[in-house]
């Protein structure tokens, strides 16, 4: 079968599960993209064996590789952006039977169980949305997790980006994890150090979906939880902007921050098309209302390439990328390597020195 034909019959042993051709644009914090070739939304455990079953018994002895099928999990969509051709592979999407959460009882007089500086582990299922997760674990009075709430993705998505902020990310607070792999028998509950860490990335492969985290916090007051995570929630809406956008596009270079290197080079506000440069915080790019995904990409683009010859810096995209003309899914390029470039003259952006002001 060629690959579209084995779609089809996916979706026809799927049932009611799967949907071919679902937009993927209202899915994501862009808003804009395309639709998905394949779409199966898994309610809770019991189906999700019954998806794993289904797809062993279409994809006997192969595995999607080998039938030709890309597999991608999406979560909240935040950190996603899709082509406007869409995706010719299988999206996945967990349920909200997927977004328990398991704290560990706080006792009385506003704090929680154990002795202070003694850790303690919540259980959170992957498609609980972190500022759910952070603020549930404020109000119980205990510490570790306030930073989340300034991510507004799921957990699943953050364990396996090493999602991060506020002087925290998964690898700082993650002990076991919970996954299956969709085309074979393999999973289990793993430690974090199985993930291979680096900053915002992981060893988590295409077909392997987490199912829960389980994560370290420590006893904390409730009202000092809960003011952090208000502080964090206040900084975010006085620095950085709201609307149709997946944060941070670029990762921060070592040492240096791409905002700053952004606005150096003098793109803030730049545009291309239906999507521009927020003028509040550089490394935002944000798409118009029914805008177009080749629009942010290109500008993607473009700021990577003005920002290597105007700072001497390839910056490296945070942002997932689905359906693109390269085929593949994933932070591209996989680089923010100081780069060597022909010196700029000062009045196009930069120092003497080769640096970005």
């Amino acid at each position: 079968m060629t690959p579209s034909e084995t779609l089809r019959a996916l979706a026809d042993a799927l049932g009611i599960r799967a949907t071919l051709m679902r937009p993927l644009g209202p899915l994501t914090t862009y808003g804009v993209g395309g639709p998905a070739a394949l779409y199966v939304e898994v309610e809770g455990p019991d189906d999700l064996s019954v998806v794993r079953q289904t797809l062993r018994e279409v994809l006997p002895g192969t595995g999607a590789g080998d039938a030709g099928i890309r597999a991608f999990v999406i979560g909240r969509g935040s950190n996603l952006l899709v082509s406007d051709a869409g995706f010719d592979g299988l999206v996945l999407h967990l349920g909200p039977d997927f977004a328990g959460l398991e704290l560990p009882t706080p006792a009385g007089g506003g704090r929680s169980s154990g002795a202070p500086g003694r850790g303690a582990v919540v259980r959170a299922g992957a498609a609980l949305a972190l500022p759910v997760l952070a603020r549930r674990v404020a109000d119980a009075g205990w510490s570790g997790l306030s930073w989340a709430v300034g991510v507004p993705g799921s957990v699943g998505g953050a364990v396996r980006m090493n999602a991060g902020g506020h002087g925290s990310d998964m690898a700082s607070c993650l002990v076991r994890y919970t996954w299956v792999d969709l085309f074979a028998d393999d999973g289990g509950t793993d430690d974090a150090s199985r993930l291979a860490y680096g900053y915002r990335s992981s060893s988590v492969r295409a077909t392997e979906l987490v199912v829960a985290a389980e994560l370290e916090v420590t006893p904390g007051s409730i009202t000092a939880e809960q003011e952090a995570v208000a502080a964090i929630v206040r900084w975010r809406r006085e620095h950085q902007p709201g609307g149709s956008n997946a944060g941070s596009v670029f990762a921060n270079p070592q040492d240096d921050s791409a905002g700053r290197l952004i606005e150096s080079a003098g793109l803030k506000g730049f545009r291309i098309g239906t999507a521009h440069v927020s003028e509040k915080h550089a490394n935002f790019i944000q798409a118009d209302k029914a805008g177009r995904a080749d629009d942010v990409y290109a500008l993607m683009e473009h700021v990577r390439r003005v920002v290597a010859e105007r700072c001497g810096v390839a910056l490296r995209t945070e942002v997932r990328l689905l359906g693109f003309d390269d085929g593949k899914t994933g932070p591209v390029p996989e680089t923010d390597e100081r780069l060597t470039v022909e010196p700029i003259p000062p009045d196009r952006g930069e120092d003497a020195s080769g640096g970005c002001r």
